[in-house]
């Protein structure tokens, strides 16, 4: 990338990406004040960035606001009250319904008052725990509204990760319900949360229950104990409406957990300027979204992308958020997703990569697509997983809109790498997640953290600091952990833990975890590379690639692959075939001889590939089930690759001897 894309005095175009970015890395203070006039302010800035020391920083350190007003009332006193704020889709229960902006104000302002007649001010926590329901929108914002710190867990989370949670936040007040629907199962949500109270601090004085029908359990069921349950909706009844309270802005916004090395999950603090500024920008320059329109993001409030484009991004903007209880298959099938695109209007889709590949193994013709009027949609974004160049082509060519791929982390909360469609549409490179956004100054960084961030040169992607508005500022109650993780490797940078490069245009290309880069003989190999080839064969929907230890080599390459739907070929035949596409485009350096298939590959429910695990069982090594895991079942497979599995029940790791599947 250029140094300087403009001279000086030169205009800058907002239409064009490359001065509104250079602007942004030149002059981030005129760059990021201006755009603080897209939201309201109790006290407007006078300042964007306050730089602390080297490794702290703050943003509009001198303004005040409340993210629950810019959310709601202003649209509500603008004279939009009627406007949906909400479309709510359960594919398990069949309930559609619609909320405007006025009533969601109703809602929330009462719920506040729930939470302040429990006892919740300025600076406590409030752990959600609910699935994907209207009231989980309504409790976040509530707690927006009082200055309280909302710290959301995945609904059917393990007692034992609910307990460290609250052990590290120790909220006041958990709010939840009686239990979530799964397509061939009810999970109870409220046993749960009486295990993880009783293993864990004693910071929490009520439990607000919002209960479901044909669903076991209520608050009644445990009154009398030391933690006091409530009703959600007799608590609603007997609450007075409470107005928006005003907090600095660098007051924290909330608490999102996040998987750490230790075992131990870091809390990643985002403050409440910064977020509301960054996430407002972004639903017109990145999504090209403005009110009124409809907004999808296929997810759940439990992750990063569920904060910022399910709930906070597109009420901020002023525009329609839909949140859909179900799947992208099974519920009840793969069409599922453009059933709600046409029956909607859904302008934007914003949803993971695992998702479209889930339909693209039922329904690789997208049939299900074609049976749907979605001429509304005009543009597909994916982000968790990379999306491989042969998943794009199958989005792309099938259903004749943009699709874009793009880059972010729970850390960051909104987009590192991106196609901004609302600035210019860039001209897109398959396997690439574009360019850096407006506010991001992205560089490559050798092993010695010098910097060669030049075209075709992999290494290390670092953010140079201070980050951008909405980004981490710190983890919770650990300061030094958070620079221990993230600034200490490359000292003025943010090191996002990914390798990569960029090209002679200033795309991105990320090519995976710096841990997942296999050293072969002395080769480096990236296994997003290796991916993308084993994904270009006919019979292949989902492909992972880990190293393996070996004796001779030091690592290689081990290849886990699933079939579409109905596709039949034998695996002798298909390991053969994937073998020799790996040596025709990557070439014989990568000694690939180790594939195998299974039925799903092991992942997360956000969708990500836990190839750490993977490996751990193909390498023989102790591993934990992590507890973010979509369905431990899948496992199966993999220990079926090196039977005989050891368990050591004290730890809950498990051993298992190695068993290669090799074509020779």
């Amino acid at each position: 990338m250029t140094d300087a894309l403009l001279t000086p005095n030169q205009p800058v175009r907002d239409d064009h990406y490359a001065p509104v970015w250079q602007r942004s890395i030149d002059d981030p203070e005129g760059f990021w004040l201006e755009t603080a006039e897209l939201i309201d302010w109790h006290r407007k800035p006078t300042r964007a960035v306050e730089m602390r020391s080297d490794t702290e920083w703050r943003w509009f350190p001198d303004g005040e606001l409340n993210t629950c007003y810019n959310a709601v009332d202003r649209h509500v006193e603008a004279g939009n009250g009627d406007r949906t704020a909400i479309i709510y889709d359960s594919a398990m229960t069949g309930t559609q319904s619609r909320i405007s902006y006025a009533e969601l104000q109703e809602h929330v302002a009462r719920f506040a008052g729930v939470l302040r007649n429990a006892g919740v001010g300025v600076g406590d926590r409030v752990l959600i725990y609910l699935p994907m329901i209207p009231e989980a929108i309504i409790s976040m914002l509530a707690c927006a509204r009082i200055g309280a710190i909302h710290s959301v867990v995945f609904g059917g989370f393990a007692s034992s990760e609910l307990a460290v949670r609250l052990n590290d936040a120790e909220p006041k007040v958990i709010v939840t319900t009686n239990g979530g629907l799964e397509p061939n199962r009810v999970v109870e949500y409220l046993p749960i949360i009486e295990k993880a109270l009783a293993r864990s601090s004693d910071s929490v004085e009520t439990v607000i229950v919002a209960e479901r029908s044909r669903i076991p359990g209520s608050a009644a069921d445990y009154q009398g104990g030391p933690v006091r349950y409530l009703d959600w909706k007799e608590a609603e009844c007997a609450a007075e409406p409470v107005a928006p309270v005003p907090v600095p802005a660098n007051h924290p916004a909330y608490i999102l957990y996040t998987s750490g090395t230790t075992g131990n999950p870091k809390g990643i603090v985002r403050d409440t300027g910064g977020h509301a500024v960054a996430l407002t920008r972004s639903m017109s320059k990145i999504y090209g979204i403005g009110a009124g329109d409809v907004f999808w993001t296929a997810s759940d409030v439990g992750w990063v992308v569920g904060h910022s484009y399910i709930v906070y991004a597109p009420l901020l903007a002023g525009a329609t958020t839909l949140i859909y209880e179900g799947k992208p298959v099974g519920t009840p099938d793969s069409g599922a997703f453009f059933r709600v695109i046409e029956q909607y209007g859904v302008k934007v889709l914003f949803t993971a990569p695992t998702a479209v590949r889930a339909i693209r193994r039922e329904d690789p013709e997208l049939e299900g697509a074609n049976r749907h009027d979605i001429s509304s949609l005009e543009a597909l974004f994916l982000a968790g997983e990379r999306t491989d160049p042969e998943t794009y082509h199958w989005l792309n060519d099938g259903l004749h809109c943009p699709v874009i791929d793009h880059w972010w982390q729970t850390e960051t909360g909104w987009a590192i790498c991106v196609n901004p469609r609302g600035i210019e549409l860039l001209p897109s490179k398959p396997g690439s997640t574009s360019v850096p956004c407006p506010g991001v100054d992205l560089r490559i960084l050798d092993a010695a953290g010098n910097d060669v961030t030049e075209p075709g040169v992999e290494g290390n992607i670092a953010l140079k600091l201070p980050l951008p508005p909405g980004y981490l500022l710190t983890v919770w109650g650990d300061p030094e952990r958070f620079s221990r993780s993230y600034l200490e490797a490359f000292p003025g940078y943010y090191a996002t833990g990914d390798s990569g490069y960029v090209d002679e245009d200033g795309f991105v290309y990320v090519m995976g975890r710096t841990d997942d880069v296999i050293n072969v003989a002395g080769h480096r190999l990236s296994t997003g590379a290796l991916e993308e080839v084993l994904a270009m064969h006919d019979a292949v929907a989902e492909a992972a690639v880990v190293g393996v230890a070996d004796a001779l080599k030091g690592s290689r390459a081990y290849g886990i692959v699933t079939l579409k739907h109905g596709f039949e070929v034998e695996d002798a035949v298909l390991e053969k075939e994937l073998v020799a596409l790996v040596r025709e485009h990557i070439g014989p350096v990568a000694a690939f001889r180790d594939v195998a298939v299974v039925a799903r590959l092991p992942k997360t429910r956000s969708g990500k590939i836990l190839r750490k695990t993977i490996r751990q069982i193909l390498d023989g090594e102790k591993y934990q089930v992590p507890p973010t895991i979509e369905d431990i079942t899948v496992l199966d497979d993999l220990l079926a690759l090196a039977p005989q599995p050891d368990v050591v029940p004290a730890t809950g790791m498990f051993t298992v001897p190695i068993r290669t599947v090799a074509q020779n």
